[in-house]
């Protein structure tokens, strides 16, 4: 079982963005971006593909470098440019379906998990007894006892997905980061990932990048609507994922329901 999160005594943002712009061959990627996650929130970043929402994160890991004119960028304490990112990065986990095709299909979810301790795809070393004792608690948790020793290209996407996560989880990292994990997933899968996710809340700041407003489950308190490098709205999640909001960043006319918690989309028919 996964330890509860301690309880923070420092008033410092989780993400802290100021004033970010992030200019690649001459294209304005982030377009003055302030962004601030607060300790105890859980946040979605949604938009359409090509909005900035993976490139944000990736200046909020030290990946990628925002251009001359920005302001400080603040992670877990730790200011760029006045801390170690290789050390501070330990603290951060991050779970991509885009992963997988750096992982070998003859792995086992168990080898996974302990390369993910180790920060790499795949183990060169034996691992150890500890190592293994560690990797199949993580995979309980995320219910893969019976998969964990067999080759990835024996598992479900849903398996593979899950072995993501715990892979992520194994450093116990205070930002969990997830990419559009539930990319590709049957509705069935989708709903066991997401009450997977939930479960996590409470060990760990959670920020969920997604252009699907149904995988937003209670849990992510706020959000973050972004659009051609700019964040259009962002908040409390039940003020800004609104049928204005949404109309406007993924350019249809959309209409918004809600029921248990979650929000679903609906294209409204244009009139003729």
């Amino acid at each position: 079982m996964l330890p509860d999160r301690q309880a923070s005594h420092s008033n410092c943002p989780v993400i802290s963005l100021s004033n970010i712009q992030l200019i690649q061959g001459g294209k304005r990627i982030l377009d003055n971006v302030d962004w601030r996650v607060q300790p105890g929130e859980h946040w979605t970043l949604v938009g359409p593909n090509g909005s900035g929402k993976t490139t944000l994160l990736k200046v909020a890991t030290g990946y990628v470098w925002p251009s001359a004119g920005s302001g400080p960028v603040d992670v877990l304490g730790s200011r760029f440019g006045q801390t170690n990112l290789r050390e501070l990065r330990k603290r951060i986990g991050w779970a991509s379906s885009a992963l997988s095709r750096f992982l070998s299909s003859d792995q086992t979810p168990v080898e996974i998990v302990i390369a993910g301790l180790r920060g790499a795809t795949q183990l060169f070393e034996r691992p150890t007894e500890s190592e293994i004792r560690q990797a199949r608690e993580m995979l309980d948790w995320f219910g893969m006892r019976d998969a964990a020793d067999r080759p990835m290209d024996l598992l479900s996407l849903g398996e593979h997905q899950k072995t993501i996560l715990a892979r992520a989880l194994m450093p116990r990292p205070d930002l969990l980061i997830l990419d559009e994990p539930c990319a590709g997933l049957d509705f069935s899968a989708r709903e066991q990932l997401l009450e997977q996710i939930a479960r996590l809340a409470g060990h760990c700041t959670l920020i969920y990048v997604t252009h699907h407003i149904e995988e937003i489950s209670p849990v992510f308190s706020h959000t973050a609507l972004l659009r051609d490098g700019r964040i259009i709205a962002s908040g409390r999640t039940g003020s800004v994922l609104t049928s204005e909001n949404l109309s406007s960043v993924f350019q249809v006319p959309i209409a918004v329901d809600q029921s248990a918690g979650r929000f679903w989309p609906r294209l409204v028919a244009r009139r003729s």
